[in-house]
């Protein structure tokens, strides 16, 4: 698994989004960033390169995805990290303490895509007047559910303000688009949920893997992150079943291109073979390359046997009885 973490001081709301970015506790000692996807490889490369430097940035995903805690991990690698956490609303701050020459600290601003053309030329006003500040004293982070400039180009936002805002933009790709990280998010959600609720470790039983890669996930890790903690709640024997997860039965619509589940983007590198037994040999293959053939440490990432591993890799149906 691969995990970034850091201290972080905490005042405000606690994250709901869990998540690979994953944030569990209301006031939790580290922010924890778990992927192996090559997207969240990049995401991660992009936050430790801007985040020292951060004066004004925009984070877009969609609900549950982990932008609060991809905030909060970029405040704990800014200079202002040994300040507070000011997550707002944006369109309460800027009702009540949209002052920009009292503007100072972390301030992470949520949801801007909501802001009605009042707002956002207050927004806008506020952001000029501290780009002509001198840099280290104040950060202005601010969310999304779609694309600022999206909005900017049919009319919705501001066209300076959204320049402004995504002159550094942080884009979480939404779980269904890197399912190779589903495994190691699950294993990492499942342990923090059972040291919340002082509970032995427990572990997924064969097939429950299988479920959760099969799942679209629309809302994203912090879908999985309920989904896992009410099946720790129904599981007994430290075993989390097929059959203790609250998720629909039949196929997920979704409206995005085919996943690609590490394929790459072009046609010739897919397999021709896209059944469930096809897919998840070749996530055990990705996490064996990223292991450089360690066959130890990857069986314990994907948090199956080493029997099992061998298995699969002997071209044995990963779904077999």
């Amino acid at each position: 698994m691969s995990s970034m973490q850091s201290s972080t001081q905490s005042q405000t709301h606690p994250s709901a989004s869990g998540l690979a970015l994953v944030e569990l506790d209301a006031t939790p000692p580290a922010v924890h960033l778990v992927g192996v996807s090559a997207a969240w490889r990049k995401l991660l490369t992009q936050a430790e390169m801007a985040a020292p430097h951060l004066q004004v940035a925009a984070i877009e995903g969609e609900h549950g995805s982990g932008k609060t805690t991809l905030a909060r991990y970029l405040f704990s690698r800014s200079p202002l990290s040994g300040s507070s956490f000011q997550r707002r609303d944006a369109r309460e701050w800027l009702a009540t303490d949209g002052d920009p020459t009292t503007l100072a600290g972390f301030t992470y601003l949520d949801r801007v895509d909501l802001l009605a053309p009042p707002g956002q030329g207050l927004l806008l006003g506020a952001l000029k007047t501290l780009q002509d500040r001198p840099p280290g004293r104040a950060v202005v982070l601010t969310s999304s559910q779609t694309s600022l400039r999206q909005m900017a180009g049919q009319g919705l936002l501001l066209p300076d303000l959204a320049f402004r805002l995504t002159a550094i933009r942080f884009g979480i790709p939404p779980l269904r688009q890197r399912r190779e990280d589903i495994a190691p998010l699950a294993q990492f959600l499942l342990e923090r949920l059972c040291a919340r609720y002082h509970q032995r470790p427990f572990v997924f039983a064969p097939g429950t893997l299988a479920r959760l890669l099969q799942h679209s996930w629309p809302g994203n890790v912090r879908e999985l992150s309920s989904v896992l903690e009410n099946a720790l709640l129904e599981a007994a024997n430290g075993l989390i079943r097929p059959a203790d997860l609250t998720l629909p039965d039949g196929p997920q619509q979704s409206f995005d291109p085919p996943f690609d589940a590490g394929f790459g983007s072009h046609p010739a590198t897919r397999p021709a073979d896209l059944s469930l037994d096809a897919v998840i040999r070749h996530h055990v293959q990705y996490v064996l390359d990223l292991n450089r053939g360690n066959k130890l440490r990857s069986a314990r990432q994907l948090d199956i046997s080493r029997s099992t591993l061998y298995r699969i890799l002997a071209n044995e149906s990963p779904l077999a009885k």
